[in-house]
This record gives structure tokens, C-alpha cells and sequence, in this order.
């Protein structure tokens, strides 16, 4: 059980950037470059077509994959930029659900 990798980002996936002037911004990951490098765009002020390199280790992956992002990835090789500003749209808007959840759940 015991594997000291850490998990393997996928496009599609959603990532909080952890370093860098976009620190603490979310960001979809739109292509794996290598084992060390993605790049990410956000469909606001990083578009598809001008997606930023990244190193992995700058960044926290999320466990949220947006299903339309990768379809439009393998079925076309690209995607559209409001896919990608609803995929960040859709996870955040989900952690405000859960965050006011716990917080009723606490009194």
C-alpha cells in the first residue's frame, strides 16, 4: 500500500496554485507536458491558447475533474475558455455549499 508518489495530475483537473504571482488562484489543468511539468489556464486571464507551464510541485491538485473539460480535450485536443471559467465556477461554488453546511452543522 505504501507509495510515496504523489497522485498523478489529469487534464481536467482542477488545481490551487501554491506559488508564483497566481498564488492561491485555481486554475484547470489543460495538457500534461512530462512527469514534472502541466499546464493550466483558467479561461479569465489565462486563456487555452496561451495556457501557463507549471510545476507540479507549485501546485495543490484537487480531487475535482471537470468531465466536460476532458471530453473536450480528447474529442477536439482543445477546449473553450468558458468551459474552463464554469469548471473553476462549478468547484467553488460547491465548496461554499459544504463550507456553510459544516457551519450550520456546528450551531
Amino acid at each position: 500500500m505504501g507509495s510515496d508518489q504523489a497522485p498523478l495530475p489529469v487534464p481536467g483537473q482542477l488545481v490551487r496554485v501554491l506559488k508564483g504571482k497566481e498564488s492561491g488562484s485555481y486554475f484547470v489543468i489543460v495538457r500534461l507536458i512530462d512527469h514534472r511539468f502541466v499546464e493550466i489556464a483558467d479561461g479569465d486571464k489565462r486563456k487555452f491558447d496561451n495556457a501557463k507551464k507549471k510545476n507540479i510541485s507549485h501546485l495543490e491538485l484537487q480531487s475535482y475533474i471537470s468531465v466536460e473539460v476532458q471530453k473536450s480535450l480528447r474529442d477536439i485536443g482543445r477546449v473553450t475558455n468558458g468551459k474552463l471559467r464554469f469548471a473553476i465556477a462549478h468547484y467553488l461554488d460547491g465548496e461554499i455549499s459544504n463550507k456553510r453546511k459544516g457551519e450550520s452543522a456546528d450551531g
